[in-house]
Order: structure tokens, then sequence, then C-alpha cells
């Protein structure tokens, strides 16, 4: 069936006649011409009868634009904190390959100073090209790299990570030789191996984020492995594998417990848990813990400030 333009008005309607309740109109109509329609229905799954595709009784306006709401603000948290990360990831690998191959672009990007692996070598070279680029292409539109081709003739790694992307240099962790990789694990306090998985991670939920995509119930194909925080939760297990924090929200928590300082990680914390209380004020038709169990997060989530 092709779908054609609806007005306002008409929007209106096919919410009524799916059963939600409206009940300040023209607040409706400023929201889906603002909001837009088709992103704001994005958030109906849970105040819909899967069957029937109405809404549940007593679903209002008001509810569906409370989660939305919400979702934007658990969004926005959640970049500015992977934000911190990414500037600390860029820092300490710039740190750890400058203090050992040097600070000039034909040092930090020779081949030699990366894995040596056989079956790594073609994702190396790539990965290097891919680098070379967006370094040439942003230098001439960044105050600090045109700063240092300018007076200096080259780019240290310490400037030039400004302009890679998150997930570039997520990918550039894992072509780093081991004793690399080690350096810079320890840094946060884990293993190279888990930090490997956890950056992957984190680049999709950053992608995610930065493109307002609906966060707080995606579900990552890849998971993260179990941490010492799945059984101090007390995460249940069906079928021997926690139904938390692995590839859910929660899991992005964790991940944040692992890289943030204990600081940034209670003040995160802090915030999402006022979002939460404040959005199960607004929301009676459902549960929280309806909401909760949809983003992947154990009822006593908070508890893992402590932990």
């Amino acid at each position: 069936m092709e779908k054609t333009f609806k007005t306002i008005d008409e929007q209106i309607q096919i919410l009524k006649d799916k059963n939600l309740i409206i009940e300040d109109v023209e607040f409706a109509k400023e929201i889906l011409l603002r909001e837009n329609y088709f992103f704001l229905m994005g958030y109906r799954t849970l105040f819909i009868k899967n069957k029937e595709k109405k809404f549940i009784p007593g679903v209002t306006f008001d509810e569906l634009y409370a989660l939305f709401t919400f979702d934007r603000n658990f969004r926005n948290i959640l970049l500015k904190n992977i934000f911190i990360i990414e500037n600390e990831l860029k820092s300490v690998i710039s740190y750890q390959l400058s203090k050992k191959y040097g600070y000039k672009e034909n040092d930090y990007l020779n081949p030699k100073n990366f894995t040596q692996d056989h079956e790594k070598t073609r994702r190396v070279k790539d990965l290097l090209e891919k680098m070379k680029r967006q370094i040439r292409i942003n230098s001439t539109t960044h105050n600090a790299t045109m700063h240092y081709i300018t007076n200096y003739g080259y780019i240290p790694l310490w400037v030039s990570v400004k302009v890679l992307s998150f997930g570039i240099v997520c990918e550039l962790f894992t072509i780093l030789k081991t004793e690399d990789q080690v350096e810079i694990a320890n840094v946060f306090g884990t293993t190279p191996k888990v930090l490997s998985d956890i950056l992957i991670l984190l680049s999709n939920y950053r992608n995610l984020c930065a493109h307002e995509e609906i966060v707080y119930e995606h579900r990552t194909e890849r998971v993260i492995p179990d941490t010492n925080y799945h059984e101090i939760m007390n995460i249940p297990k069906m079928d021997g594998e926690y139904i938390y924090g692995k590839n859910d929200s929660f899991s992005i928590i964790i991940i944040f417990k692992i890289l943030l300082n204990k600081k940034n990680f209670r003040l995160m914390m802090k915030e999402i848990e006022y979002e939460i209380e404040l959005l199960d004020g607004k929301v009676d038709s459902i549960s929280i813990n309806k909401i909760l169990d949809r983003m992947g997060f154990p009822q006593n989530y908070i508890e893992i400030i402590s932990r």
C-alpha cells in the first residue's frame, strides 16, 4: 500500500483512530509539525497492542511525547560522555605512538609501527590510507593543523587525531602492536581484548546518537564480554547468558563504567536517573519497569555507581 502525504489534521485523526488520547490538540499539532509524525511514531511500540496495532487503553499523546523527549535527553547524555572518552582515547593513543615512534607523519604512520600479523596486512594498509586521507582533507580547514603545516611543515599526531573520526581511532587501536595496546588499555584499567570489543560498540552508539536515531531500545549485533559488573549487579541469566548489559543500553553504561573516571560516571548516572524519574512521573499507562526492561536496564541500575 502506497504511503501518501498527510496533513497535520489528518495525522491527528489517524492517531485518534488508533485510540491515542489527545487532550490538547493544538499542542499535538505543533509537536507533529516540529518533530515529524514518522519519528514520533517510532516510540509507539511499548504503547501498542501487537495484534491490533492500536494504542492500549489510556495512552495519551503526552506520554508518547514524554518517551520521545526522554530518549532525546538520554541520547544527549550518552553523546557528551562518548565525546569525553573519544578525547581521552585520542590523547592516550597519540601520546603512546608519538613517544615510541616519533611525532612527524612519516614516523607515526610507518607501517612497521603496527601489527606485523600477515592476516592484518591489508587492514593496516587500508587504515593508514584512510588516516592520511582524513588528515589531508581536513588539514586546510582545521586551525590547529593549518598552524602546524604553515609554521613547522608537518602535523604531529596529537594534533592530527583531532581531525580523525572516532571510528577510525577505534579501528586504529585494533592494528597496534600488542605491547602498545597493553600500554593504552592499562590507562583505562582494562585489557586490550576488552577495550577492542567495547570500542566497537561505543563507536556504534556514537553514530546512533549523532544521527538522532532511537537509542533507548537499540540492540547491537555485537555483544560486550561478560564483566564483573554483570555479576555484582546480580543480572539474571537465561540459557546461560545475561539478559541485560550485553548488547543494549545498559551495556553502554557498563562501558562507561570501565572507561570514565568515577566523577564523570557518577554525574552521568545521576543525570540518567533524573530523566528516568521525570519520565516515570509523566507516563501512567505503562510501568517504568517496562521501559527499563526495554532499555536493558536492571531495576537496580543506579547501584552500578558504587560497584
